[in-house]
């Protein structure tokens, strides 16, 4: 049984992260959407809200699972058995950061990582990007999903006039 986990800190979750969640179905037995905390980070969204965001927004994905990642990532794929860590590269920005992290990964905890390439009509979109638009009053539907255009909702209401749709 092949394992893999896609990890990221999913504030919020978007459509770009929910392809490569789904295409990772097709090639590994499990995949577990595993959430971040980084301390140097600051979040929109508490960690509690991006659990439960991740996990309403791949329920309708079998074989897929939501966990929080606790402490090194390496370390935390050994304890789980998991055999890949799967990264959505959007750009070559995307890879010249994601291939140092790949190596560290192999070090800490001979964990290798496959770096699968966006759809081509989600390349744009990021958490930063969904945020921004929707502080802005703009429409982020085919950004994220439904779940996560309400949370956004909520997050602006009365915030410059914010809204989603």
């Amino acid at each position: 049984m092949t394992r893999a986990v896609v990890p990221g800190s999913f504030d919020p979750i978007t459509k770009g992260h929910l392809d490569i969640i789904e295409r990772c179905t097709s090639l590994f037995d499990e995949v577990i959407v595993g959430i971040a905390n980084n301390t140097s980070k600051k979040y929109m969204f508490s960690l509690e809200e991006r659990v439960d965001l991740a996990q309403r927004s791949t329920a309708h994905i079998e074989g897929v699972r939501v966990e929080l990642v606790d402490g090194l990532l390496a370390k935390w794929c050994v304890d789980l058995g998991v055999d890949f860590i799967v990264k959505g590269l959007r750009s070559a920005v995307d890879a010249n950061y994601e291939l140092p992290q790949a190596t560290v990964n192999r070090e800490l905890g001979e964990i290798e990582t496959i770096l699968l390439a966006t759809h081509p009509s989600l390349g744009h979109v990021s958490s930063t990007i969904v945020k921004e638009v929707a502080l802005n009053g703009g429409d982020v539907s085919s950004m994220v999903s439904v779940c996560v255009q309400d949370a956004l909702k909520d997050k602006f209401l009365g915030t410059k006039g914010g809204h989603t749709s």
